[in-house]
């Protein structure tokens, strides 16, 4: 066999060699790819109010959900450490972080440390707020300032970090309550700024139309917090008998709607105001 026959065998054997030799690149450089892509991406709460009550029963719940979860608290600190142990032990991620939602730059500061420690936001849970009672004529300036600096202006500035901050896909929910149906006397300044918040949740799930984010309220009715309980017995007698499940309202039903709303299964509720309430009202 001469040299030119040996040659050109040995061509027709490389060309022939060749594709195969480029497809098992592709094949393993596929395999490399989807290996360190990841499957899933981990989601991630914000919980204002939630050293306690109903934002308390709310960050455990989602935190069993299998979210990360940051803690909101305003002034006690030993609560909101005690829910991220509580997180920490049943195997879940948290952080806590003080931030007074009334103010600006407390609110981003507690979305920056959020950001930091677990890289974004899918869902916000604007909790915070205060209740504070009384007739027209005996309430006071400071107790009316306060609140709506708390309930009104600190929702808005939760809100508008959530709506610059909250990824694709995710959820946004205030604390409404079921008091803005039929509100008895003495609540008029607190029935409005829970009004507030499902004003604030029509108008912001317009807003952030086309990014699937769902945008809701929450209304709970009598649950037994210290927010209620504050106003002694007298607030809570009768309540059990006028609720046709004859009962108060503990936080965890009001975390599992909430619960609902951060779903799959809650996906296609937006803009709405959800009564949680046993029928009160």
């Amino acid at each position: 066999m001469s040299d030119t026959d040996n040659s050109r065998r040995t061509f027709l054997a490389l060309a022939a060699a060749v594709p195969s030799a480029l497809a098992m690149t592709g094949i393993a450089s596929a395999q490399t790819e989807e290996a360190t892509t990841p499957t899933t991406t981990q989601r991630v709460a914000v919980v204002t109010g939630s050293s306690r009550g109903i934002g308390a029963a709310t960050a455990l719940r989602l935190a069993r959900d299998g979210y990360d979860v940051t803690v909101n608290y305003l002034t006690n600190r030993d609560l909101a450490a005690q829910v991220v142990r509580d997180i920490e032990a049943a195997g879940g991620r948290a952080i806590f972080r003080q931030a007074n939602v009334a103010d600006p730059v407390a609110v981003k500061a507690l979305f920056d440390a959020n950001d930091e420690a677990f890289g974004g936001v899918d869902v916000v849970i604007n909790n915070a707020g205060i209740m504070n009672v009384g007739p027209f004529a005996q309430m006071t300036d400071e107790a009316f300032d306060r609140m709506m600096a708390t309930n009104v202006k600190g929702s808005f500035n939760v809100l508008r970090e959530a709506a610059r901050r909250v990824r694709d896909g995710g959820r946004i929910i205030s604390l409404s309550s079921s008091i803005i149906k039929t509100p008895p006397p003495a609540t008029a300044a607190y029935a409005a700024t829970k009004a507030a918040q499902v004003l604030y949740s029509s108008v912001l799930a317009k807003e952030l139309a086309g990014r699937n984010i769902s945008v809701n309220s929450v209304a709970p009715g009598a649950v037994d917090t210290q927010l209620l309980r504050q106003h002694g017995e007298e607030a809570l007698r009768g309540i059990p008998e006028q609720t046709p499940l004859g009962r108060l309202g503990q936080p965890d039903d009001i975390a599992s709607v909430i619960a609902l709303l951060c779903s799959k299964d809650g996906a296609w509720i937006d803009a709405q105001n959800v009564f949680a309430n046993g029928g009160l009202g």
